[in-house]
């Protein structure tokens, strides 16, 4: 065990400085990233993520739930959950409530998988949907489970491509009716959004192939829809131009970082969550040269950054004007209560990757310790 008084009230935490993020005034500069923990079952979320999230929470804390799919063909792993059917809508109700009852402020993710998928996953077993027909070469695989290679995805017609975007649009109404206060776009780590802006995947000959514009066409038309359907200032979007993730690569991602950033500020929505270059992906860290800086000046809105940050190097981002907020995943996984720990400077509780992806409803999910358990 660490010294919990090692910090103390004199010390400056830039990571514990109040913001205001639009309307939204948060309690500090820490936020719980979007982790899909693979525990809905059905695609709906389930009761025991009433405690997981509330464990999390603190007054004016910002979090970030789990990926949910858009629609019955955004799916592309299991147990994950939805936000497109009324069913849903009632079952995210008490997780989002919970959450508002101890002062959290709650994004829901709107996700779609796009050619990260199988058959199995998709409605009368389809293929999955991208901007390509080109297949994910690597196998299925997560938590270290293995599994099904990846099925050769359905080129998205112009017509499809509306069909996407009203559904995006319809989940942002969906959630928001849940009560979550506002939406974050995945837009990142090789999914379908990702897959259109990404030259690597994206093979398109028409409006929305070709050029770095024409690519950047699709996801730009979603956040102009979701903005248009629940108001700019309840909308997020997460990138990662630097990420090789299932393998979406781009030849020139600082030209599409600063792209996207730019844009974004014609639809002036909330903030932009990236992903550092250092983390390309989930799993491993890369040295690279890339900076996120040129994106930070581009754009207007809050800044959130996420790659595997600790204390120390989420201190040192934020004191220097590098990002507004920091997202952390692993950490505040295994410790609901990171921000008190992160204010004494206090030890972290490991966590265990191998129960990252199970289906315990407790193990690995909400056993983790608090400070006063634990000291």
């Amino acid at each position: 065990m660490g010294d919990e008084s090692k910090g103390t009230q004199t010390e400056a935490v830039p990571l514990l400085i109040p913001l205001k993020m639009g309307k939204f005034d948060l309690s500090s500069r820490i936020v719980l990233a979007p982790l899909s923990r693979l525990r809905s079952y059905n695609f709906l979320a389930q009761p025991h993520a009433i405690l997981y999230y509330s464990q999390r929470t603190t007054k004016g804390g910002f979090m970030i739930g789990e990926a949910s799919g858009i629609s019955e063909t955004a799916q592309g792993y299991p147990n994950t959950p939805g936000i497109w059917t009324r069913e849903q809508v009632e079952a995210w109700k008490p997780i989002v409530d919970a959450v508002h009852k101890k002062g959290g402020i709650f994004f829901c993710q709107l996700w779609h998988a796009g050619r990260v998928s199988n058959y199995s996953f998709q409605p009368n077993g389809q293929p999955p949907i991208s901007c390509t027909d080109k297949p994910i070469q690597s196998e299925f695989d997560i938590g270290g489970s293995g599994g099904a290679d990846f099925s050769p995805p359905q080129r998205l017609t112009v017509e499809q491509i509306s069909q996407v975007i009203n559904d995006f649009k319809i989940a942002a109404k969906n959630a928001i009716e849940a009560g979550f206060d506002g939406v974050e776009i995945h837009g990142a780590n090789g999914y379908l959004l990702d897959q259109f802006m990404k030259d690597q995947v994206n093979d398109r000959r028409d409006e929305y192939g070709g050029s770095l514009e024409n690519r950047c066409r699709f996801p730009l038309e979603v956040v102009e829809a979701v903005a248009n359907e629940i108001g700019a200032d309840r909308v997020g979007i997460r990138l990662s131009p630097y990420a090789n993730y299932n393998e979406s690569g781009d030849s020139n991602p600082d030209a599409l970082g600063i792209y996207m950033a730019e844009s974004l500020n014609k639809y002036g929505v909330l903030y932009c969550h990236v992903i550092e270059p250092r983390m390309v992906t989930q799993f491993d860290k890369q040295e690279t040269t890339n900076s996120l800086l040129p994106m930070r000046k581009a754009f207007k809105g809050t800044v959130i950054v996420a790659g595997g940050y600790n204390r120390e190097e989420g201190n040192k981002v934020v004191g220097s004007g590098g990002a507004d907020l920091v997202a952390f995943g692993r950490l505040f996984l295994a410790n609901p209560d990171l921000p008190k720990r992160f204010e004494l400077n206090a030890f972290l509780n490991q966590y265990d990757r191998s129960t990252f992806y199970t289906s315990d409803p407790i193990v690995g999910y909400t056993d983790y310790p608090f400070l006063e358990s634990s000291a």
